[in-house]
């Protein structure tokens, strides 16, 4: 079990919420974007930039520095908000969200945003970056991980299998990918649409580890990091099952969610939830 200071874990509650806002206003200031995905990935990605990563917003070029792949780059607001919080560019910055010439368009693009390593669009192709980086750092005797994020629904593109079973075969031991189960995507549920179970199963029976965790507890999360790091013969994929639009009632796992954005309304029934649970993380610490 990860050790963690109750101020340090409270912390981190307090940031994925925080991250959950700023996702809302930056959705709304788009109108425009993904809202069910970026809100369900909020703990693990405070997670990852605020624990987990080794990683320098200074020197975003780092070479030393673990490098995190984001496959289905449709939730790329919440990358972009935990980059923002980290330090990597100003926070006033997510106002431009998909704007004309802005840096931050609805899919990330590799060399004008700081922090982002891939260029992400068409579903199922991170885990074949991911692993071609992986790749480098074994020849080039490197030490950082590599951390892929995916979607479960793109799980249904031929390529994924092709490179999960190319990593299995080649046993990267550098290598630590995360797969958003939230169980939904633009058509409906990934169950009525092309169901992806047994999942942990085909892991398996590529030659991976596989952990299932509850991907809003962050201890949880971070232990699993922690335990595919002290495998060593074979990659290790973490399936954290999710909630789509975890934090706002009304988004909970509801599919229609996926891929748009709230009105001013909802935004702001949406931000006086998320701070009452702000207010609720902080009692329960006391």
């Amino acid at each position: 079990m990860a050790y963690f200071h109750e101020d340090e874990l409270k912390y981190l509650e307090k940031t994925a919420t925080r991250i959950r806002e700023k996702i809302i206003e930056t959705l709304l200031e788009a109108e425009s974007g993904h809202s069910a995905g970026p809100l369900g990935m909020a703990d693990i990605f405070t997670a990852l930039y605020f624990n987990i990563l080794q990683h320098n917003p200074k020197k975003p070029k780092w070479p030393d520095r673990d490098r995190l792949v984001l496959s289905n780059g449709h939730i790329c607001p919440v990358q972009y908000v935990a980059l923002a919080y980290a330090g990597y560019f100003p926070l006033e910055e997510l106002r431009t969200l998909r704007r004309l010439n802005s840096r931050l368009q609805g899919h990330p693009h590799r060399g004008t945003v700081p922090g982002v390593e891939t260029t992400s669009g068409p579903l199922g192709s991170g885990l074949s970056q991911a692993i071609g980086i992986a790749l480098a750092a074994q020849m080039d005797k490197k030490k950082y991980w590599t951390y892929c994020v995916a979607s479960d629904g793109e799980h249904q593109e031929g390529n994924f299998w092709e490179a999960v079973m190319f990593a299995g075969k080649h046993k990267f031991l550098n290598l630590i990918l995360i797969v958003d189960r939230n169980n939904i995507q633009i058509d409906g549920y990934t169950e009525k649409v092309m169901p992806l179970e047994p999942l942990r199963a085909k892991y398996e029976s590529f030659n991976w580890h596989v952990l299932e965790i509850d991907g809003h507890n962050i201890e949880d999360f971070v232990d699993a990091v922690n335990e595919a790091k002290a495998i060593y013969e074979k990659p290790t994929v973490i399936i954290a099952h999710t909630i789509p639009g975890k934090g706002v009632s009304f988004m909970e796992r509801d599919y229609l969610w996926h891929g748009k954005p709230p009105t001013k309304d909802e935004a702001e029934k949406a931000i006086a939830e998320l701070r009452t649970l702000g207010k609720k993380i902080v009692s329960e610490h006391e």
